[in-house]
Protein backbone atom coordinates (compact mmCIF):
# COMPACT_ATOMS: atom_id res chain seq x y z
CA UNK A 1 0.00 0.00 0.00
CA UNK A 2 2.81 2.42 0.87
CA UNK A 3 4.45 1.64 -2.46
CA UNK A 4 1.20 2.48 -4.30
CA UNK A 5 0.94 5.84 -2.52
CA UNK A 6 4.56 6.60 -3.32
CA UNK A 7 4.06 5.71 -6.99
CA UNK A 8 0.89 7.84 -7.17
CA UNK A 9 2.70 10.85 -5.71
CA UNK A 10 5.31 10.62 -8.46
CA UNK A 11 2.61 10.27 -11.12
CA UNK A 12 0.70 13.30 -9.84
CA UNK A 13 3.75 15.52 -9.52
CA UNK A 14 4.26 16.08 -13.28
CA UNK A 15 0.54 16.87 -13.69
CA UNK A 16 0.76 19.41 -10.88
CA UNK A 17 3.91 20.99 -12.31
CA UNK A 18 2.37 21.18 -15.79
CA UNK A 19 -0.65 23.07 -14.41
CA UNK A 20 1.61 25.53 -12.56
CA UNK A 21 3.65 26.06 -15.73
CA UNK A 22 0.50 26.69 -17.81
CA UNK A 23 -0.85 29.12 -15.20
CA UNK A 24 2.43 31.05 -15.37
CA UNK A 25 2.21 31.15 -19.16
CA UNK A 26 -1.34 32.56 -18.98
CA UNK A 27 -0.26 35.23 -16.48
CA UNK A 28 2.75 36.16 -18.59
CA UNK A 29 0.45 36.56 -21.62
CA UNK A 30 -2.20 38.45 -19.65
CA UNK A 31 -4.83 36.02 -20.91
CA UNK A 32 -7.92 35.87 -18.73
CA UNK A 33 -9.37 33.32 -21.17
CA UNK A 34 -6.47 30.92 -20.61
CA UNK A 35 -6.05 31.62 -16.89
CA UNK A 36 -9.71 30.95 -16.12
CA UNK A 37 -9.29 27.38 -17.41
CA UNK A 38 -7.21 26.74 -14.28
CA UNK A 39 -9.66 28.28 -11.80
CA UNK A 40 -11.98 26.47 -9.42
CA UNK A 41 -15.76 26.93 -9.93
CA UNK A 42 -15.57 29.68 -7.29
CA UNK A 43 -12.34 31.60 -6.95
CA UNK A 44 -11.25 34.27 -4.48
CA UNK A 45 -9.52 37.17 -6.20
CA UNK A 46 -7.79 39.83 -4.16
CA UNK A 47 -6.36 42.95 -5.78
CA UNK A 48 -4.51 45.41 -3.55
CA UNK A 49 -6.36 44.24 -0.44
CA UNK A 50 -9.86 44.21 -1.94
CA UNK A 51 -11.12 40.65 -1.96
CA UNK A 52 -14.20 38.91 -3.28
CA UNK A 53 -15.34 35.43 -4.31
CA UNK A 54 -16.36 35.05 -7.95
CA UNK A 55 -17.83 32.42 -10.22
CA UNK A 56 -15.57 31.45 -13.11
CA UNK A 57 -17.51 33.75 -15.48
CA UNK A 58 -17.27 36.71 -13.10
CA UNK A 59 -13.60 35.99 -12.40
CA UNK A 60 -12.80 36.07 -16.10
CA UNK A 61 -14.28 39.59 -16.37
CA UNK A 62 -12.34 40.77 -13.29
CA UNK A 63 -9.10 39.31 -14.63
CA UNK A 64 -9.67 40.71 -18.13
CA UNK A 65 -10.14 44.17 -16.57
CA UNK A 66 -6.99 43.77 -14.45
CA UNK A 67 -4.91 42.67 -17.46
CA UNK A 68 -6.25 45.48 -19.66
CA UNK A 69 -5.30 48.08 -17.01
CA UNK A 70 -1.95 46.40 -16.29
CA UNK A 71 -0.73 44.66 -19.47
CA UNK A 72 2.06 42.26 -18.51
CA UNK A 73 5.67 42.63 -19.50
CA UNK A 74 6.64 39.46 -17.60
CA UNK A 75 5.68 36.93 -14.96
CA UNK A 76 8.07 34.72 -13.01
CA UNK A 77 7.70 32.38 -10.07
CA UNK A 78 9.73 33.28 -6.99
CA UNK A 79 8.74 30.41 -4.69
CA UNK A 80 6.56 27.30 -4.74
CA UNK A 81 5.51 24.83 -2.09
CA UNK A 82 2.92 22.16 -1.33
CA UNK A 83 1.15 20.53 1.56
CA UNK A 84 -1.56 17.84 1.54
CA UNK A 85 -3.02 18.50 -1.91
CA UNK A 86 -2.65 22.29 -1.63
CA UNK A 87 0.00 24.00 -3.70
CA UNK A 88 1.00 27.60 -3.17
CA UNK A 89 3.05 29.81 -5.42
CA UNK A 90 4.51 33.28 -5.12
CA UNK A 91 5.33 35.13 -8.29
CA UNK A 92 6.13 38.56 -9.67
CA UNK A 93 3.90 40.08 -12.34
CA UNK A 94 5.48 43.09 -14.02
CA UNK A 95 3.85 45.74 -16.19
CA UNK A 96 5.01 49.06 -17.65
CA UNK A 97 4.14 51.03 -14.51
CA UNK A 98 5.36 48.65 -11.82
CA UNK A 99 4.90 45.17 -10.44
CA UNK A 100 2.58 42.98 -8.39
CA UNK A 101 3.41 40.14 -6.06
CA UNK A 102 1.10 37.28 -6.99
CA UNK A 103 0.21 34.64 -4.40
CA UNK A 104 -1.86 31.66 -5.53
CA UNK A 105 -3.35 28.74 -3.66
CA UNK A 106 -3.97 25.82 -5.97
CA UNK A 107 -6.12 22.90 -4.81
CA UNK A 108 -6.28 19.39 -6.12
CA UNK A 109 -9.89 18.76 -7.08
CA UNK A 110 -10.55 15.28 -8.46
CA UNK A 111 -7.54 14.83 -10.75
CA UNK A 112 -6.98 18.52 -11.58
CA UNK A 113 -5.08 21.32 -9.89
CA UNK A 114 -7.20 24.49 -9.85
CA UNK A 115 -6.63 28.02 -8.55
CA UNK A 116 -8.69 28.58 -5.41
CA UNK A 117 -7.21 31.95 -4.39
CA UNK A 118 -5.40 34.55 -6.51
CA UNK A 119 -3.91 37.57 -4.75
CA UNK A 120 -2.30 40.55 -6.55
CA UNK A 121 -0.47 42.97 -4.23
CA UNK A 122 1.20 46.02 -5.72
CA UNK A 123 4.90 46.24 -4.87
Amino acid sequence: MKMLILIMSFIMSPIQEEAVKDIGTALKAGSSKELIKFCNQTVEIKINGESSNYSKAQAEVVLRDFFSKNPPTNFTYIHQGASQGLKYTIGRYTHDNGAYRVVMFIKKIDDKYLIDTLNFSQE
